[in-house]
């Protein structure tokens, strides 16, 4: 049974990946979390995995917590621990073989190193970890013998699609991006946009952060920086292709005029579940996600 640690376990791609474990139960066991400053959800998650060990942000959090839990059918108590140190202690527990590096921003680098440092392979799914530290994290993990599962939907892609070739065989690798809601406008509509029309993404259901920066295309420069530390490439191997239908996920060209892309469904807990599962492919235990009847 792996053991897993879930940094931003009440975020859009936390939430999931509990998802994707309630599926797989019996093949993981979830041995910490951590969580902001949604605490409600925070507790009903311990209720229903029982975590042996719990990361606040704030001090000021925990007694919320413990009122929370006292709410709740489940006795269940595990340890609770603050800040960065908390975090760090909940990404190198002895117990934990893969951390799901899910926290918004740089907050995520710290923990998500040490982890690596501690011999943990890493789900990635913070981009600013690579953009800020890439040299650093890729050096550590190839130190330490440490695999870096991407989980954002276009370098998951990436990662499946190499394994069709050789690294020195590539020509380059394209990553697909929808064009977000604002994908036709003209420049005198751009003037009049909201930030909760900027949120009404076309095709991703996502955490507010990442869909503001999808609407700007920030998030694609990011994603650039990204798959270049990920995958060792040169800025000239890395392309963008505008697919609104967000399809097929993203494409590696190789040298010989082959094009291997990958294709799904909009529904993040495929990527998640690759990253979980990997190297083997297992079968969804509740049917194809996002599968429209």
């Amino acid at each position: 049974m792996k053991g897993l640690s879930i940094l931003g376990s009440t975020g859009s791609i936390g939430r999931n990946c509990l998802r994707v474990i309630e599926d797989f139960e019996g093949d993981f066991r979830v041995v910490g979390l951590a969580a902001g400053k949604n605490i409600g959800l925070l507790a009903e998650q311990i209720q229903r995995f029982q975590p042996t060990i719990v990361s606040l942000s704030h001090p000021s959090c925990v007694e919320v917590l413990q009122y929370q839990l006292q709410q709740l059918p489940s006795k269940y108590r595990p340890k609770i621990v603050v800040g960065g140190e908390g975090l760090i202690e909940v990404a190198t527990h002895p117990e934990t073989d893969l951390v799901v590096s899910a926290i918004v921003g740089v907050t995520g680098l710290l923990p998500t190193f040490e982890a690596i440092q501690f011999g943990k392979s890493i789900a990635l799914a913070n981009k600013e970890i690579m953009v800020v530290a890439g040299e650093l994290v890729k050096e550590a993990a190839r130190i330490k013998r440490v695999e870096i599962l991407p989980v954002d939907s276009e370098h998951n892609a990436i990662h499946q699609c190499l394994r069709s070739g050789k690294k020195e065989e590539v020509h380059r690798v394209i990553l697909t991006a929808s064009g977000g809601p604002f994908r036709k406008f003209s420049a005198a509509q751009m003037t009049t946009v909201t930030p909760e029309m900027a949120l009404q993404h076309p095709t991703w259901s996502m955490g507010n952060r990442i869909t503001i920066d999808s609407a700007t295309l920030m998030n694609k420069g990011f994603e650039i920086l990204e798959a270049i530390w990920l995958f060792g490439l040169p800025v000239d191997k890395v392309s963008v292709l505008i697919h609104p239908q967000s399809t097929v996920h993203s494409m590696v060209e190789f040298v010989d005029g082959s094009v291997i892309a990958q294709l799904g469904l909009t529904d993040m807990r495929h990527p998640i579940q690759y990253a979980l599962t990997y190297p083997k492919r297992e079968m969804t235990k509740t049917g194809v996600y996002g599968a429209r009847s």
